[in-house]
């Protein structure tokens, strides 16, 4: 067994490794960022070593900075995680080349299984089946387009190399394709380095069911079942669970042989995961083989007792399978979600900024919390955006879910906005409770599971004002400790006033509605009466209030503060919805353009978001050109909307 190992990756899979390098007694050595100096995986391993800048180009996708790294510390093996370099062959062959153990799949089997084309073509010979589409070597625009016409439409277009969803876009209709092959093309090299583009058969609601499993150097393949990770937005994965809800044990049974099959038909070694799409008929497709551990591996751990990294470090040592086929089983039930600092009443944009409360669900009674920040750290626009993952188990899917309710209602995370009451959500959600799941699940319960905004209760507007009032009368009281005058009233938060009753008028913002609210000691008796109960944060003029399973968001307005700066808003701008680098410019200063129309792309947390005309208009001016970094805020692009 390897004495060091090097975790070439970050956030909470790096401390997920680096916990299965604890009870093994091997020594975890952590890489890191600029950004990243400090962070939570740097102190969970044994030693941390920088790597480079911020960005990952400089950091984590840098080979030559990651082997240093190993070398300096004279780790016996990389283990690479996931994303960054995990399916990188380049990377494999380097750690060989340097004599240091890659915990993966040989460089040859990366190689193949990374390109999607390959890997479907490889599945087709081995009698897998795959769905219809165009995975061929010519891509230009031409060819792609006469592919979709063969295909029909609706097709997705999918990078080749990579995963994750990254640089999918699905396209309905022809006059889309252009557009779209541009922006697939922008983001998967982005992603991948290869802009490399392959065409499928679009099916409106399958499930995607994946199947975990395992090979080493000895000739032994097992599954360890499968998993669902059919909830997703934007073709990226939300909710996960094992068993996949609803399978028959034919089904399950044949979806484990093809899976083992397609392991043995490239000659695998190590964890991998064969991905399906599954047919409301039954039928089943080949998709694409991950050539590493899924973000989703604890639901798999979960109900089989087994903890897959180890066997991952085992069988990369030389060892045997720890267990045959015969001796894995299936007990209980569990599911994962994913908490991400993103906005999913805008559409799941990603956001960024510190994390200044963070309260997340102790482990044990059937709950585990597989996360990689801690309070007071910074979300960033140079990384996903995730928090942490979220694990509930039981004796079946009934309790399991039971226990993920609870455990969401615990989560407590202010600054960013997050995805958490969006999960909560699902987690009630009568449809997902029956096992009705499918690709198109959050599309067709949007209702349910994202309802349209409503203001917040007079009970918890209260709340938020008091804990302003309480901040204001520890400062005063602070201010009145240092004078010489402590009865003074100017050393009073109180609203103190000549001849009149004490009160104060805030004015906060709850959504887009202002509201004031006058402060004085009968709001106080009303909220002692109600005897409600919540954790109130404050940071700066943000108000986060938690509290009856939500979180409910304020600003507090300084009237002062914005009489003194008064600023006009141009009603035609289109500004940045968070930090990121341009990728594409799409109309010239003076173009006419109507509502809708894709004016500027910007990437951001690995993700491609298109800017668009707000309204019928002109475009004054462009303010950045592609590879420009941008703010929050930033205006992108001047524009004149058209009068009627």
């Amino acid at each position: 067994m390897f004495n060091s190992i090097l975790i070439a990756n970050r956030g909470e899979i790096a401390c997920r490794v680096a916990r299965t390098c604890r009870r093994m007694g091997i020594r975890a050595i952590a890489i890191h960022s600029d950004a990243d100096a400090g962070a939570l995986h740097t102190v969970s391993a044994d030693f941390a070593v920088g790597i480079g800048g911020a960005s990952a180009a400089e950091s984590y996708l840098n080979i030559e900075s990651v082997l240093r790294a190993a070398k300096d510390t004279g780790a016996d093996a990389v283990h690479p995680g996931y994303g960054f370099l995990s399916e990188n062959a380049e990377f494999a062959e380097a750690c060989e080349n340097a004599g240091i153990v890659f915990i993966g799949p040989p460089p040859e089997v990366i190689r193949a299984m990374g390109s999607k084309s390959a890997a479907k073509a490889l599945m087709a010979k081995a009698g897998v089946p795959i769905l219809p589409g165009y995975h061929g070597d010519a891509q230009d625009t031409n060819t792609l387009h006469e592919a979709a016409s063969g295909v029909g439409y609706p097709v997705l277009l999918k990078p080749s190399a990579g995963g994750g969803g990254r640089g999918m876009r699905l396209v309905e209709r022809e006059d889309e394709l252009e557009f779209a092959i541009d922006a697939a093309r922008r983001e998967a090299l982005s992603s991948f380095g290869d802009d490399h583009l392959l065409v499928e058969k679009y099916l409106a609601r399958p499930r995607h069911i994946e199947v975990q499993v395992f090979a080493d150097t000895s000739g032994n393949i097992v599954h360890l079942f499968e998993r669902d990770c059919s909830v997703q937005r934007r073709h990226q994965k939300v909710v996960e669970e094992a068993p996949a809800p609803g399978l028959a044990k034919a089904l399950r049974d044949n979806l484990g042989k093809t899976a083992v099959a397609a392991v043995k038909a490239v000659g695998y070694v190590g964890a991998g995961t064969v991905e399906f799409l599954l047919d409301l008929d039954g039928g089943f497709y080949f998709m694409e083989m991950n050539t590493r551990l899924q973000v989703e591996h604890p639901v798999t751990e979960e109900i089989t007792g087994q903890d897959l990294v180890e066997w991952q470090f085992r069988v990369a040592a030389g060892e045997k399978l720890p267990l045959p086929q015969t001796k894995i089983q299936i007990s209980g039930h569990a599911i994962e979600v994913r908490l991400y600092a993103e906005d999913p009443a805008r559409d799941f944009l990603p956001a960024a900024g510190r994390l200044t409360h963070l309260r997340l669900p102790e482990d044990g009674n059937g709950i585990r919390v597989d996360g990689g920040v801690r309070q007071g750290d910074e979300v960033t626009a140079h990384y996903d955006p995730m928090i942490a993952k979220l694990i509930a188990s039981g004796k079946d899917r009934t309790e399991a879910l039971t226990r993920l309710d609870t455990a969401l209602s615990g989560v407590q995370i202010a600054g960013p906005a997050t995805n958490t009451d969006f999960l909560a959500a699902i987690a009630r959600d009568p449809e997902f409770a029956r096992g009705g799941v499918d690709t198109g699940f959050i599309e067709a319960r949007g209702e349910a599971l994202l309802p349209a905004w409503s203001p917040a209760s007079k009970q918890v507007r209260a709340l938020a004002a008091l804990a302003v009032i309480e901040r204001r009368t520890a400062a005063a009281r602070e201010i009145a400790a240092l004078s010489t005058d402590r009865h003074s009233p100017w050393s009073s938060a109180r609203g103190w006033r000549l001849n009149a009753a004490s009160c104060e008028l805030l004015t906060l913002l709850d959504g887009e509605e202002v509201v004031e609210i006058t402060v004085d000691d009968e709001l106080r008796a009303m909220n002692d009466n109600d005897h409600n109960t919540a954790t109130v944060i404050c940071d700066g003029n943000e108000i986060t209030v938690f509290g009856a399973g939500e979180t409910r968001r304020f600003t507090l307005i300084d009237s002062v503060a914005d009489a003194e700066s008064e600023t006009s808003e141009s009603v035609g701008t289109h500004a940045a919805p968070m930090p990121g680098v341009v990728v594409a410019v799409l109309v010239e200063p003076g173009a006419t353009v109507e509502k809708g129309a894709a004016l500027i792309a910007i990437e951001a947390m690995k993700v491609e978001h298109t800017i668009r005309a707000i309204a019928d208009g002109v475009v004054d001016a462009v303010h950045f050109a592609v590879g420009d970094r941008i703010q929050e805020g930033d205006e992108l692009v001047a524009f004149t909307p058209t009068t009627e």
